[in-house]
């Protein structure tokens, strides 16, 4: 489910030069935030694959393994381990709206540099060239989504974990 909705939220798109400011991000912190570590990593690789074998589920619909290899690939493989460490982070600590917060800014941070990276590969880019096109226009965007997905996942966390609680009142009378 997670794949899909990171695939509608990357439909959300603000055009820029080399990379689009999408809600992709928003998605994987909520991913992580919601099912932890490794099944919001796992569910990155369900993305990454259904995107690869040529569903629509990139930026404007796009797909295919050109898109992996192309500009904005770096970001979305940076999106597993994104996942992974958001998720770990929560696991070690607690799934507080702050420790979210830290969790996602990190998971942020590992997405842009992995995008940077590919960016400076596959564009031939410098280091500078990159980090102004690939991380700084991302910055201020990336904080607000790594807090409505840390606000957001606390909320579905602490939501379905009261249900859980009611449902096993219920079945105790």
């Amino acid at each position: 489910m997670f794949a899909l909705i990171t695939g509608v939220f990357a439909q959300i798109t603000i055009p820029l030069p080399y990379i689009p400011i999408t809600g992709q991000t928003l998605a994987v912190g909520l991913a992580a935030v919601i099912l932890g570590s490794k099944l919001g990593a796992a569910t990155m690789v369900v993305y990454l694959l259904l995107g690869a074998v040529g569903l629509p589920v990139f930026s404007d619909l796009q797909s295919g393994v050109n898109v992996l290899v192309g500009p904005s690939g770096g970001y979305i493989f940076g999106f597993v381990l994104t996942a992974y460490v958001t998720g770990l982070i929560l696991e070690k600590s607690s799934f507080t709206l702050g420790w979210a917060t830290v969790a996602n800014i990190v998971g942020m941070g590992i997405t842009l540099a992995f995008g940077m990276v590919q960016l400076m590969i596959v564009l031939e880019l410098t280091f500078t060239a990159a980090l102004q096109a690939g991380v700084i226009p991302f910055l201020i965007t990336g904080v607000i989504k790594a807090f409505l997905a840390s606000a957001g996942g606390v909320w579905v966390r602490q939501f379905s974990g009261q249900k859980l609680k009611k449902e096993q009142l219920g079945k105790a009378s």
